[in-house]
């Protein structure tokens, strides 16, 4: 139609990672979270390395991109060939308990040190998604925000991060089935709301969050 604008689709590239050879680097850790938002079950952080010797053009092609913008079968297939194609990679997971304890930004920190602190090959780099860097932890690193959207390795590690976390719910949905978890994944939708104001917060739910906080009290669970 005349007049109308396209929204461009932003396409992750190497490039940050290339100019980051160039100055020396050689493993370069992409680092993305996933499940801040959600209501319930933990913060899931991933940690991926790919080599600058090895070509990248098939992942290129097949369109990584943000884990958001994916379709669930698509990031499942996704991940599958980024944990074929990389150097190394480690998941990093964060509880309901830990988040309720030191606020969901610091746990979605911890979350991103342990996936690091688990790669079989150590960085030397670290390109983090968001405004935060990891807290004294002796790598050079820099926070990116949107970096999930066009930072190639970053957009790799935030679709292993929500393939890792979604599993996690769907066999939390089995132990709770009454939530519809393998549905929502956590996240407050108007179901899941609905479940909470019916029945109340389960153990997974994290106790911190307002809507959750307030129930806690409506069915006398508050501490």
């Amino acid at each position: 139609m005349e007049g109308r604008k396209v929204k461009k689709m932003i396409t992750p590239d190497f490039c940050r990672e290339e100019r980051l050879f160039k100055k020396g680097y050689e493993n370069i850790a992409g680092i993305d979270e996933a499940g801040r938002g959600p209501l319930a079950g933990p913060v899931v952080a991933a940690a991926i390395i790919f080599s600058k010797n090895k070509l990248l053009n098939k992942l290129l092609k097949i369109g990584i991109r943000d884990s958001k913008l994916l379709s669930p079968k698509k990031r499942e297939y996704l991940s599958e060939l980024i944990l074929e194609k990389c150097h190394s990679s480690s998941i990093g997971i964060v509880s309901e308990e830990t988040i309720d304890e030191i606020n969901i930004l610091e746990a979605s920190l911890l979350a991103m040190r342990k996936a690091v602190e688990k790669l079989e090959i150590k960085p030397d780099f670290l390109l983090i998604d968001g405004n935060y860097t990891i807290k004294n932890y002796p790598v050079s690193q820099i926070a990116i925000p949107k970096a999930d959207q066009y930072v190639f390795s970053v957009s790799a590690a935030s679709i292993l991060a929500k393939v890792a976390r979604d599993k996690i719910l769907v066999d939390f949905d089995k132990k709770y089935p009454e939530y519809g978890f393998a549905q929502h994944k956590g996240y407050g939708t108007k179901f899941h709301l609905k479940m909470l104001e019916k029945i109340g917060p389960c153990k997974i739910h994290r106790r911190s969050f307002n809507p959750i906080k307030k129930l806690l009290f409506k069915f006398n669970l508050a501490k």
